[in-house]
């Protein structure tokens, strides 16, 4: 994979992930204002969301974490050029 290539892969991966976050925020403040404000402004409930909502919240989390798996393959078959 070219570093061209990849870095547009990642940049796919993290577009990916963004789009599942928002997913997950927007079925936060569809259950309350409480609930979507505090994963706004918590990541940690999100992930709490995310376990007492699932059946909400399951879709948008399997999006953010296609999101994580290509940036993670694109930054393990991207070159690595090292400078010495």
């Amino acid at each position: 994979m070219t570093d061209n290539i990849a870095a547009l892969v990642i940049i796919v991966g993290i577009v990916i992930y963004l789009v599942g976050w928002l997913a997950v925020l927007i079925a936060a403040f569809r259950e309350s204002i409480l609930w979507g404000v505090a994963c706004l402004l918590l990541p940690i409930v999100q992930l709490f969301f995310i376990i007492v909502h699932w059946s909400k919240a399951k879709k948008p989390f399997f999006l953010q974490l296609l999101g994580l798996v290509v940036m993670i393959v694109a930054m393990i078959l991207s070159p690595h050029t090292a400078h010495r």
